[in-house]
């Protein structure tokens, strides 16, 4: 098992900025996918009043960022939760409303370079994928499982996978003769399974295998619909949610649950648009930001990145 020994957080300065005027005095930020930490020191450097609830269902990561960040042990709380949990985390903390959330989407750095965990196709592991190693279904499980038109749908729809039909019915016809239990072999077979030409261009043919496996062990995409809303309603008038995406399906969602919040809920032409009919939240960012090509060129991670921001401006329930 291995971590990388240093961790820089995409788009770090950007995400702060954009948190800033809601956590300038007395804030409580929650961190919901605090993975190694990075985003929250800088915030905790950054802001000297603040206090952090992070948030992880990797218990490795919390470990990890626990012994990395005990210099602020007074200001951080971490807890062993997945981010559709964050009602329940403040209650069990008696606190009702926080001025900032933060969601870093995906699978974390420390989980890629963590080789024995099966999230990266570039080394043979075995094929677990489970973002909290101790419950849930392993990837090699829902190879060896899972009906062929499943496992179909799953490629199809998580990986945005064209050969996901050709793909899933190599994987049926290998496991009879063997299961799967290791990522080299399944790489090997996707190589096998897609037409030359569309092997040669847009990086490893695994890739969008791999992403849609990892989607369905850890079950992230209901999660993320269900952690958008949550945390909305959890934030105080004036508070702010960054949510950064690292691929479209994440940002769908994301983008689709804020624009919720920014629609006028009147008939067309009315000449008055009453208060609590005026949208509950405003956009912080123009569409989906993007890192720079300084930051793509040092952090490769940062090439795929999407940041979203919104500013709470009232409770939608006081329009019920």
């Amino acid at each position: 098992m291995t971590i990388a020994p240093h961790h820089e957080p995409v788009m770090r300065d950007r995400v702060l900025t954009l948190l800033a005027p809601a956590l300038a005095h007395d804030a409580v930020l929650i961190d919901a996918t605090v993975g190694l930490g990075g985003h929250t020191e800088a915030a905790l450097e950054r802001f000297p009043q603040l206090r952090v609830i992070g948030l992880d269902r990797d218990p490795h990561a919390l470990a990890h960022t626990q012994a990395r960040l005990e210099t602020y042990a007074d200001r951080i709380t971490l807890v062993h939760a997945v981010y559709d949990e964050i009602p329940e985390v403040l209650e069990s903390l008696g606190i009702r409303e926080v001025q900032g959330i933060l969601f870093d989407l995906g699978v974390s750095s420390m989980q890629l370079d963590m080789t024995d965990r099966g999230f990266a196709y570039s080394v043979d592991a075995p094929l677990d994928m489970r973002m909290d190693p101790t419950i849930g279904i392993t990837a090699a499980e829902i190879l060896n499982t899972y009906p062929a038109q499943d496992l179909a749908r799953i490629l199809r729809e998580y990986g945005e996978e064209r050969f996901a039909k050709r793909i899933a019915d190599h994987v049926a016809r290998a496991r009879v003769q063997e299961p799967f239990d290791t990522s080299a072999r399944l790489v090997d077979l996707i190589r096998n399974a897609i037409p030359a030409p569309a092997r040669r261009t847009g990086g490893n043919p695994a890739k969008r295998t791999f992403q849609a496996l990892r989607i369905e062990v850890n079950g992230e995409l209901d999660a993320l619909r269900a952690a958008i809303p949550a945390a909305l309603e959890s934030l105080c008038v004036g508070g702010r949610i960054v949510v950064m995406s690292y691929q479209s399906l994440e940002d769908r969602i994301v983008k689709s649950a804020l624009n919720v919040g920014t629609r006028i809920d009147v008939p067309h032409g009315l000449p008055i648009i009453p208060v609590d009919k005026q949208p509950w939240l405003s956009l912080m960012t123009r569409g989906a930001e993007k890192a720079d090509d300084a930051e793509i060129e040092a952090n490769s991670r940062a090439a795929s990145v999407r940041v979203r921001c919104a500013e709470l401006l009232r409770h939608p329930k006081v329009a019920a």
